[in-house]
């Protein structure tokens, strides 16, 4: 007689795999880069983002100085709830820095069924088509568009003069 197979739940074989391999905090980090907005609430959210988690320390992206100070008083409070939502004390400090807040998934609008992907405010048409282009191997709607976005941000910026490389 053969033996019986057991089978366990997909989530359950996660559980153990992120224990196993101490990817519990890489988890929660992505977890926390997805429900931002409602940790630390919309206002906060629009003008920050989580950067990563190294050494217990919360990496927090803010948009300027302004905001950077005013995260300064926030930061027991959102410890607090940071740690509220991954269920144990992960994070023992947060680090605030300056810098690029790319758009939240949630900004990005999604292409209707059947359209081709679209990317907005991009100054040069030739860059938005090339990153569309290299995007649309990508089968998630929401996905495609927020890569294309980010594709042509990126190759428009590279494309900015500054002092050190003239245009």
């Amino acid at each position: 007689m053969a033996p019986r197979m057991s089978f366990s739940r997909v989530g359950d074989v996660l559980t153990v795999l992120t224990r196993r391999y101490g990817l519990h905090t890489r988890v929660f980090e992505s977890q926390l880069a997805e429900r931002w907005p409602d940790i630390a609430g919309e206002t906060i959210a629009a003008h920050s983002r989580p950067d990563g988690i190294r050494f217990k320390r919360l990496y927090l992206l803010v948009e300027n100085s302004v905001w950077l100070q005013q995260l300064t008083f926030f930061k027991p409070s959102l410890l607090e709830k940071i740690n509220a939502a991954a269920g144990k004390p992960i994070i023992t400090d947060i680090v605030l820095r300056i810098g690029d807040l790319i758009m939240p998934l949630d900004r990005v609008h999604e292409k209707p069924a059947g359209s081709t992907t679209q990317v907005s405010a991009i100054p040069d048409p030739q860059v938005a088509e090339l990153a569309v282009a290299y995007a649309d191997p990508v089968m998630d709607p929401v996905l495609q568009t927020r890569l294309a976005s980010l594709m042509s941000k990126a190759w428009a910026r590279a494309a900015r003069p500054t002092p050190d490389r003239p245009r």
